[in-house]
């Protein structure tokens, strides 16, 4: 089957919603393509909040840019960081306007939270759940929106480029173009035809390339590796963050995350022993920027031989702690732990990728008529390492930009008519599911082992050359088989882990969540 439109989203987060809602109410045709349902999205899971210059008696743009490129290293893009906190304020505005709830004062001011980092109380929240409160809030809005087809249980397979149509493509060719995409109708069991002027990747991160995540298992890197696959532009995959205070539940994936606001609230950090340990690692203590703080808990676990830390916050007042983080309670309760009086046990997980699909100040790819935004993209804003809670504004403040450029292209373009059909002739369906599972694993260990929160050429070599073994085997396997979920998901993993490879061992130096004991960092403060 062959369906056109104005827009095809893909991808359900707070980006791709956001967007579509935009250009929807312009009077744009869009399809909106998920692979499971609209409320499986990493920003359902955001529990922390929205980083925006709200207080201006103590805080303004200036703090929040200061904060923002300390917390990246130095190698965030002034630009991107500049357009992003100026335009947070605004689409602060539009998140209200779409009734997402923020908690506030008696006096009616934000009840603004405060986390590693941020030099100033900034980010606006809705409890523990921001981003539960921020996703249906959006999905009401869609489904009411007249314009929008919701695609759900659709996965995406590749972006049509001239590559489909016979011509030759490199990653040295001018102006790739993208008319759409192959898309899977997984109930259906056959691989639709998606035409569009513009398309828009906001497929999310790619937590579950890692076997500890805080992500939803969906979050498979998929529009980076079909990006990847299209010779579009990606960078900076070598830092990932590792959120410090991941629930330590052996069996539980994803992890259930401890918000990194608790800290902001006063939580402290112990070993095993009781001993408060940051305090050797950095002076802003439970309070540094998350990679500091996923590498001291690290170097803890290590020092000790133990699998977690605790975080402690038995010392604050009770009812307000169960008042400012209520599911976290109840999460914790429902395994026997109370936390206002017993310490909770954490690690670090792997959280969220700050590079991915490069995007101008527009959020376009370097593919023609392709916008990336979200986690999936790498704007610049977040250098080395992101900043607690400017991700959610990041999608939003982005998909602002690229709906009012996609707006004025799409006026220009026309949908390419000549597209054939996707062929899977001589497929046929794969019987053969513990072969995948297996390979899924497999990957899982290697990124865990060789790729996680500190590096070194010999664990980066070995991890390479196991990678490339199930990359062979994966490739011959999609070939010769139908498509389906499970294979296309395995391909975009082992593209992806080869992605935070290459470019992790192309950074000879450690830098931002880029730690490697090859290259240690001049500042020891830093680990």
């Amino acid at each position: 089957m062959t369906y056109e439109y104005d827009y095809l989203v893909i991808g359900s987060g707070i980006a791709g919603m956001s967007f579509a809602l935009k250009v929807a109410r312009e009077g744009g045709k869009v399809a909106l393509v998920c692979k499971t349902t609209l409320d499986e999205a990493n920003t359902a899971l955001a529990q922390g909040g929205v980083a925006s210059v709200t207080n201006l008696e103590l805080d303004d743009f200036d703090k929040h840019i200061h904060d923002t490129m300390v917390a990246g290293d130095w190698l965030s893009d002034p630009k991107a960081v500049e357009k992003v906190v100026k335009g947070a304020p605004a689409q602060i505005k539009e998140l209200i306007g779409w009734g997402v709830d923020f908690d506030k004062k008696e006096d009616g001011s934000f009840d603004l939270h405060r986390e590693g980092g941020h030099s100033e109380f900034r980010i606006l929240h809705h409890a523990d759940n921001t981003g539960f409160e921020i996703q249906e809030s959006l999905i009401k809005a869609v489904r009411a929106a007249k314009n929008i087809d919701i695609f759900e249980n659709h996965f995406a397979i590749e972006i049509i480029t001239q590559h489909h149509l016979g011509k030759i493509v490199t990653r040295r060719t001018p102006d790739i173009t993208c008319y759409g995409a192959y898309v899977l109708d997984i109930a259906g069991e056959r691989v639709d035809t998606f035409l569009s002027k513009i398309t828009v990747m906001a497929t999310g991160g790619v937590g579950a390339v890692y076997q500890t995540t805080t992500n939803p298992l969906v979050a498979t890197g998929d529009g980076i590796a079909m990006v990847y696959r299209a010779k579009g532009t990606v960078s900076d995959m070598e830092f990932i963050q590792f959120h410090p205070t991941a629930l330590y539940h052996p069996g539980d994936r994803p992890s259930f995350l401890i918000t990194e606001a608790m800290r902001g609230y006063g939580a402290v950090l112990r070993n095993l022993k009781g001993e408060e340990f940051m305090q050797k690692y950095d002076p802003r203590l439970s309070l540094a920027p998350r990679d500091i703080v996923a590498r001291a808990i690290d170097s803890e676990m290590k020092l000790y031989g133990d699998d977690h830390v605790y975080l402690d916050v038995t010392h604050k007042d009770p009812e307000e702690t169960k008042k400012h983080f209520p599911n976290i309670y109840a999460k914790c309760l429902s395994l026997g732990i109370d936390i206002t009086k017993d310490y909770i046990p954490v690690a670090p997980a792997a959280h969220y990728l700050c590079g991915g699909i490069r995007v101008d100040l527009n959020g376009e790819s370097s593919i023609r008529h392709l916008y990336a935004l979200g986690e999936c993209s790498c704007t610049g804003l977040h250098g080395g390492n992101r900043l607690a809670s400017n991700s959610l504004i990041e999608a939003v403040v982005y998909a602002d930009a690229a709906a009012k450029h996609a707006l004025e292209e799409a006026r220009h373009i026309s949908i390419r008519t000549d597209v054939p059909v996707w062929n899977d002739e001589g497929t046929q369906h794969n019987e053969e599911m513990v072969l995948i599972t297996q390979s899924i694993r497999e990957v899982n260990q290697i990124m865990g082992y060789y790729v996680g929160i500190v590096r070194s050429n010999l664990r980066l070599d070995r991890a390479w050359n196991r990678l490339d073994i199930l990359y062979e085997e994966t490739e011959r396997l999609f070939k010769c088989s139908k498509a389906s979920r499970a294979i296309c998901e395995l391909r975009n993993i082992i593209n992806v882990g080869y992605l935070i490879m290459r470019q992790a061992k192309e950074r000879r130096e450690s830098r931002g969540l880029h730690y490697t004991i090859d290259y240690p960092p001049r500042d020891k403060a830093k680990m």
